[in-house]
C-alpha cells in the first residue's frame, strides 16, 4: 500500500488533518511533541469508478464505491514534529527523519496563517514567516542524508577505486532503509560534477537535495487558509513553490462531524454542503457552517484535505487507477464480484507489471491481456491509461 507522510513543525495542525484525513483520534494538544510516536491510519484518494458508465453494480473488494467514486486506501503516517537542527539531534531528531523515509511522498503542513514561531509555538497570526518553514524542512532532510553520505566518503571512494564498483550502487548501499532507488540517484546525480573524486561538500548537498526531490516528492499544505493573515501568505507561497494547496483542516473536521450527526449531507472533497435538519442546529453552528463556506469553501473550492492527497498520489507520483478482472464480458472476478479491486499504479506501466501487483503467480504465468471496454488483446508493451479495466490472461 502506498505510504505518505504527513510532516511539519509542531503546532502547525499536523494533527488535525491526519485526523480529518483518516477520521482517526489522534491526540491534539496546542504545544510541541504531541505526536510523540509515528501514528499510522488509512486515508482514500478518490477516482471516477466505471460502474456508472457501464450502467453495472460495482461489489469492490478493496476499495470502497460511493455514488460512482472509488475510494482506494492508502497509508497516512504522522510524524512527530520537526524542529531546526533535527538532522544533528536536537527535539526528536533521526527519529523523525526515520519515521519520514518510509513513504514515497511527503505532504508538509505550515501554518499558513503566520501564527506559530519556529519552534511551534504560539505567537500573534501574522506575526511570522510560514516560508522559513519551507526552507528549514527541505534543509534539515538534506543535511541529514548529507551526514549519512559524508561519514564514511572517504573510506569509500578508496574502496570504489580499489573493487571497480559503481558510485550509484555505493550510494545505494549507503543510503539503504530510506525507500531511495538506485534509479532516483543515477538521475540524481546527471547534473553534478561526473567525476566523484572531485566531489566537494557543495556537490554532495547538491546531490541529497536532487535524490529528496526525486526520491521523496513534497506537497505544501498551507493550513489554517480560513485564517485573515493566511491569504497574503498563500500567495507568496505559491510564487516560489510548486504544489501548494491551500487547507483548511479544522474546517473538514467540523463538516465531517455534522454529516456523521445528520445535520449536514457532504462527502469529503465536496466544494458545497446541504443542510438536512436547519431546526437542529444551534446559532454558533450555524455560524460556524457559515463561516466555512464563505472563507474556505467558496474561495478555495473545497476545504482542501482531499484534494491534497489525491494531488500527492496522482500528480506527485504519477500514478493512475486500472481495473483488473477476469471476465471481460461481465467485468468480473472469478467469484461475480463486478469490478473487484482498483489498483493505484504508476503511469507508464504495462499490463505484465499490473498482473504481479494483482499476485506473483498471475505474473508469472502471464500470458497477454484483453482491453474489457474493446473486447480487444493489447500488447505486453501497451501502456496503462487510467480507468483502464484489463482482463490477465494466463497459462
Amino acid at each position: 500500500m502506498l505510504q505518505i507522510a504527513v510532516t511539519g513543525k509542531p503546532n502547525v495542525g499536523k494533527s488535525s488533518f491526519f485526523n480529518s484525513a483518516t477520521s482517526s483520534s489522534v491526540e491534539m494538544a496546542n504545544y510541541p511533541f504531541t505526536t510523540i510516536d509515528a501514528n499510522k491510519a488509512i486515508a482514500y484518494i478518490t477516482a471516477s469508478c466505471p460502474c456508472k458508465e457501464l450502467e453495472v453494480t460495482c461489489n469492490p473488494r478493496n476499495s470502497i464505491c460511493v455514488d460512482g467514486t472509488r475510494l482506494l486506501p492508502v497509508e497516512l503516517i504522522d510524524v512527530a514534529g520537526l524542529v531546526p537542527g533535527a538532522h544533528e539531534g536536537k527535539g526528536l531528531g533521526n527519529k523523525f527523519l526515520d519515521d519520514l523515509m518510509q513513504a514515497k511522498v511527503l505532504i508538509h503542513v505550515i501554518d499558513a496563517s503566520g501564527s506559530t514561531d519556529a519552534e511551534g509555538n504560539p505567537v500573534e497570526a501574522g506575526t511570522y514567516d510560514p516560508l522559513e518553514d519551507l526552507e528549514f524542512m527541505e534543509h534539515e532532510i538534506v543535511m541529514w542524508l548529507y551526514g549519512i553520505l559524508n561519514k564514511n566518503w572517504s573510506r569509500l571512494v578508496r574502496k570504489i577505486e580499489a573493487e571497480k564498483l559503481d558510485i550509484a550502487k555505493v550510494i545505494f548501499d549507503q543510503l539503504s532503509g530510506t525507500g531511495i532507488t538506485i534509479e532516483d540517484i543515477i538521475e540524481a546525480k546527471r547534473s553534478i560534477e561526473p567525476d566523484y573524486t572531485k566531489w566537494e561538500e557543495e556537490d554532495f548537498i547538491e546531490l541529497t537535495r536532487n535524490i529528496l526531490h526525486i526520491a521523496k516528492p513534497m506537497l505544501i499544505v498551507a493550513n489554517k487558509a480560513d485564517l485573515p493573515t493566511a491569504a497574503e501568505n498563500i500567495d507568496r507561497i505559491c510564487e516560489k513553490f510548486p504544489n501548494v494547496i491551500p487547507v483548511s483542516a479544522q474546517s473538514e473536521m467540523a463538516l465531517v462531524k455534522a454529516a456523521e450527526s445528520g445535520l449536514i449531507k457532504y462527502t469529503p472533497g465536496d466544494s458545497d454542503f446541504e443542510i438536512l435538519k436547519e431546526d437542529e442546529l444551534s446559532t454558533p453552528q450555524k455560524n460556524a457552517l457559515n463561516y466555512i463556506k464563505e472563507n474556505i469553501l467558496d474561495k478555495y473550492g473545497s476545504t482542501g484535505v482531499q484534494n491534497a492527497l489525491n494531488y500527492s498520489i496522482f500528480e506527485l507520483l504519477d500514478h493512475i487507477v486500472v481495473y483488473p478482472v477476469e471476465d471481460e464480458h461481465k467485468y468480473t472476478d472469478q467469484k461475480g464480484n463486478v469490478l473487484p479491486d482498483g489498483i493505484v499504479i504508476k503511469r507508464g506501466s504495462n499490463p505484465k507489471e499490473l498482473a504481479y501487483m494483482v499476485h506473483t503467480d498471475i505474473g508469472d504465468n502471464f500470458m497477454h491481456a484483453i482491453d474489457a471496454r474493446k473486447h480487444m488483446r493489447i500488447s505486453s508493451d501497451y501502456e496503462l491509461e487510467d480507468g483502464d479495466i484489463i482482463s490477465i490472461i494466463t497459462r
